[in-house]
C-alpha cells in the first residue's frame, strides 16, 4: 500500500469540516465524499447542501449523497472507488456490516467525548449540561454497536467554566481533526494499538428533544446555567413568559436562599434578570422572545416591563 491510504470520507455537518480540510491539505487521496442528501433549511425551507458537500465541491472532490448507505447501489459504488480506509465524522447514518468490513484498514470515527463516556448523538451538549469539567476526542475503529468500537487514540481537554456548546463544538472539531491525522499515520505504520472499551463505564448522550431544553426552575441554579450553556446557540434552552417562548442563551448562577417561588422574577437590574431557582438565582443576560431577535437583557427590558413576581414557566 502507498504511504497515504485511499480514503472515503463520510460526514455531514460543520463538525466534520476541519477533518475533511486537514485530510485534503495533508495530501491524502480522497476517493469520494459521502454526505446526507440536500435538505430544506431555514425559514424559506430552501433546499440546502450540507456543509461537507459545499467544502468537497470547493476542493473538486466527488460527492455521493445516498438516501441509505445500506442500499446495494451504494455498496456497488464502494467496490468501484475501493478505499483503503473510511473516515467518519458526524455522518448521520448507521453503517451496515458490509461497509464496516469493506476497507482493509477499517472505518475510523471521530467521536467528541472520552469514550466509553457519552456514547450517542449529542456528547458535546450533555458533557456541558451534566457539569463535566473535562472532555476530549476519541478516534475509534467502528463496529456495529453505537460508539462501542475499539479505541485507537484519545486526547483530553478541559471544559471552560463558561464555555458554550458552540465554542466547545468548534474546539473539539479542530482537536479531533488533528488527532485523526496522527492516528491515520499510526494505523498505516502499525504503531497504533487498539484498546477495547469497558462497557461497565459507558454513559450515554441521547438525542436532544424539545423537552430537553425546557428549563425546570425547581432545579439548582448551577444546573440550569449548565443547561443554558450546553444548548447555546442551538437548539437553545427556553422557558415560557406569559405563554410565549423565551429562549435563554447566556446566564450566570448567583448563590442565595430565594423566598420567591421557583421561576419568579426577583429583580431586573443592569446585571440582568434575576430568576429564583433552587438554592440560588439564575441571572439571565441574553434572551430571545418568540418572533424577536436575540438580544442582551438590557435591550429586552426596554421593551418589556418585568416586574418582580412575574412567573417564568
Amino acid at each position: 500500500m502507498a504511504t497515504k491510504p485511499r480514503i472515503l470520507f463520510m460526514g455531514t455537518p460543520a463538525f466534520a469540516l476541519p477533518a475533511l480540510e486537514m485530510l485534503h491539505g495533508s495530501g491524502y487521496p480522497i476517493v469520494a465524499v459521502v454526505t446526507q442528501p440536500d435538505r430544506p433549511a431555514g425559514r424559506e425551507k430552501k433546499e440546502t447542501a450540507p456543509p461537507v458537500k459545499q467544502m468537497a465541491q470547493k476542493f473538486g472532490l466527488t460527492v455521493l449523497q445516498p438516501e441509505r448507505v445500506k442500499d446495494p447501489s451504494f455498496l456497488e459504488v464502494l467496490g468501484t472507488v475501493r478505499p483503503d480506509l473510511v473516515v467518519v465524522a458526524a455522518f448521520g447514518q448507521i453503517l451496515p456490516k458490509a461497509v464496516l468490513d469493506f476497507p482493509p484498514l477499517g472505518c475510523l470515527n471521530i467521536h467528541p467525548s472520552l469514550l466509553p463516556a457519552y456514547r450517542g448523538a449529542a456528547p458535546i451538549n450533555w458533557s456541558i449540561i451534566r457539569g463535566e469539567k473535562q472532555t476530549g476526542v476519541t478516534i475509534m475503529l467502528m463496529n456495529e454497536g453505537m460508539d462501542s468500537g475499539d479505541i485507537l487514540t484519545q486526547e483530553q481537554t478541559p471544559i471552560g467554566a463558561s464555555e458554550t456548546y458552540g465554542e466547545l463544538h468548534d474546539r473539539l472539531a479542530l482537536q479531533g481533526a488533528a488527532l485523526l491525522i496522527q492516528t491515520i499515520a499510526g494505523v498505516v505504520s502499525g504503531s497504533v494499538q487498539r484498546h477495547k472499551q469497558d462497557p461497565s463505564r459507558a454513559t450515554f448522550a441521547p438525542r436532544l428533544n424539545r423537552e430537553t431544553g425546557r428549563i425546570q426552575w425547581r432545579n439548582a441554579a448551577d444546573d440550569i446555567v449548565n443547561l443554558i450553556r450546553g444548548l447555546n446557540p442551538s437548539p437553545a434552552a427556553y422557558t415560557l413568559l406569559e405563554g410565549r417562548n423565551l429562549k435563554i442563551f447566556t446566564a450566570a448562577a448567583r448563590p442565595g436562599s430565594p423566598l420567591e417561588p421557583p421561576g419568579s422574577v426577583a429583580a431586573a437590574t443592569s446585571e440582568g434578570l434575576s430568576v429564583a431557582a433552587s438554592g440560588g438565582y439564575v441571572v439571565l443576560k441574553e434572551v430571545q422572545l418568540a418572533g424577536k431577535k436575540r438580544m442582551p437583557v438590557s435591550d429586552f427590558l426596554r421593551g418589556h416591563t418585568m416586574k418582580p413576581g412575574i412567573l417564568l414557566e
